[in-house]
């Protein structure tokens, strides 16, 4: 019995444990193909015999091939290409390494899915070519090409252009063939017509209305002649474009607010390299109010609020019909600002019952204007609302009937005051609260003095009387 229980404890949870690694182990085993280890991010493949011919793949139902971060292969003499498709599981790839190897092509599209590519070594294989269209979209921290006999050609370029332009801690000693087989030092190579491109984009500031249509022209030049496209990242605004040979045109039709600060780029490119030219996209557009809500208590309340608009909104608040003079106790606050989008509040200090009421936002550029309005209620009325019910009497305001006035009058921020007639009203209202209330103690006062002497002038004559009585004799 004490055996059955002690393999039924821990232990049998570690054999089970172990069991279970051991499977895991055996099923990635099956996976990894022959001359490799695998583990669950790294494929390692480096013995030469028996080798591998091609490019290792890992099975997807015993395996899962988006974790390998690292693939290493050495030393496969048979190893001659890299196929479109020979990555295209591998999407969380990292570091690929391909040394000592018998690597002669690459193909076009071999890296297209393996954007978080950042080390690729392809030192001392049999490469002769190398196309720059192989890492153009990706984002590479090391390149290194050391001991490949590249062949001298316009081709290549581009290996000298980007060493020059983006060098290394290291510099590679880089080499190629010319016609007659000898050596030539990238650093020095010269290849008659053969030189990186230029785009000249005919708009350097672009600022349009919303709803407007624009025309961009763009001209390119370079020998290779290069080819021009449009990079216009996530634009929204309907559009389309023609070029024809070095020459290029953007329509962008119906144009859409959230377009704005958007870039739009011509770009040129060639088997040297690229260049292009940008413009920033500026949308002039009406405010709008896309987000107003009742007043929410942190460290001060805050009634908050997000505001679209290009220029820049004026803002001006309204409370119950009249201007909202601003002071330190009572203000609007920008928080964040995303380009044309405005997120703020207006911040009030210890609000009371006088602050409740209804708070209108009106937003205002030279385009346009938009308004919204909400109801706050910050706390209860003395002797009327006990703070529960939001919908307070509408006779409160009755008397705070101040005159709405134009978005266009002056406010004056001086003032540390809400609306001068809520606020003289309000203090009014306390004076008269103020005296009832002492005018009422003074009046309880008196009637308890009152009454006191009363009943003392009653006690004193039952006293006497009392003594008198007693000292007349019984019998006289």
């Amino acid at each position: 019995m004490s055996s059955w229980t002690r393999w039924h404890g821990p232990a049998m949870a570690r054999l089970w444990g172990f069991c279970w690694l051991i499977v895991g182990f055996w099923r990635a085993a099956l996976a990894c193909p022959t001359s490799c280890k695998c583990s669950a991010s790294r494929i390692w493949c480096g013995d030469p015999a028996p080798g591998i011919v091609a490019f290792p793949r890992l099975e997807s139902t015993s395996a899962d091939p988006e974790n390998i971060t690292e693939i290493y292969i050495a030393n496969q003499k048979r190893l001659e290409i890299i196929n479109e498709d020979d990555l295209e599981a591998y999407v969380g790839l990292k570091n690929l390494t391909i040394v000592d190897s018998g690597l002669k092509s690459v193909a076009h599209k071999a890296f297209l899915k393996n954007s978080n590519l950042q080390h690729i070594n392809f030192t001392r294989n049999k490469l002769t070519i190398l196309s720059r269209k192989h890492f153009r979209h990706l984002d590479l921290s090391e390149l290194i090409l050391v001991g490949n006999p590249f062949t001298c050609s316009c081709d290549i370029m581009w290996i000298k252009t980007l060493q020059e332009t983006r060098p290394s801690p290291e510099t590679q000693d880089l080499y190629c063939l010319d016609e007659n087989s000898k050596n030539i030092s990238l650093a020095n190579l010269q290849i008659p017509h053969c030189g990186l491109p230029s785009a000249n984009l005919a708009a350097p500031n672009l600022t349009v209305e919303e709803g407007k249509s624009i025309t961009l022209s763009c001209t390119v030049a370079g020998d290779p002649v290069p080819n021009l496209y449009w990079d216009v990242g996530n634009l929204v605004s309907k559009h389309m474009n023609e070029t024809s040979h070095t020459q290029g045109s953007l329509r962008i039709t119906n144009i859409s607010s959230d377009d704005s600060g958007k870039q739009i780029s011509c770009v040129a490119e060639n088997l040297v390299g690229e260049d292009q030219d940008s413009v920033n996209l500026t949308v002039h557009f009406a405010p709008t109010i896309t987000f107003l809500e009742s007043p929410t208590s942190d460290h001060h309340w805050c009634i908050p609020f997000t505001v679209k608009g290009n220029p820049k909104p004026a803002l001006q608040w309204f409370y119950n019909g009249a201007i909202l003079n601003e002071s330190k106790y009572i203000c609007t606050k920008i928080h964040v600002t995303n380009h044309t989008e405005y997120h703020g509040c207006l911040q009030l200090d210890n609000p009371t019952h006088m602050n409740n009421g209804d708070y209108k936002l009106v937003a205002k550029n030279e385009y346009g204007k938009d308004e919204k309005q909400i109801s706050a209620h910050f706390m209860g009325w003395p002797g009327i609302d006990d703070g529960t019910n939001p919908n307070y009497p509408d006779v409160i305001y009755e008397d705070y009937g101040t005159a709405a006035n134009d978005i266009g009058d002056t406010t004056n921020k001086s003032n540390g005051t809400l609306p001068t007639g809520v606020v003289d009203t309000g203090r009014e209202h306390l004076s008269v609260y103020a005296v009832v209330v002492i005018a009422s103690v003074v009046g309880f006062c008196l009637l308890v003095m009152l009454f006191l002497l009363k009943l003392a002038r009653h006690s004193k004559f039952g006293m006497k009387g009392f003594v008198l009585f007693h000292k007349i004799p019984l019998d006289g």
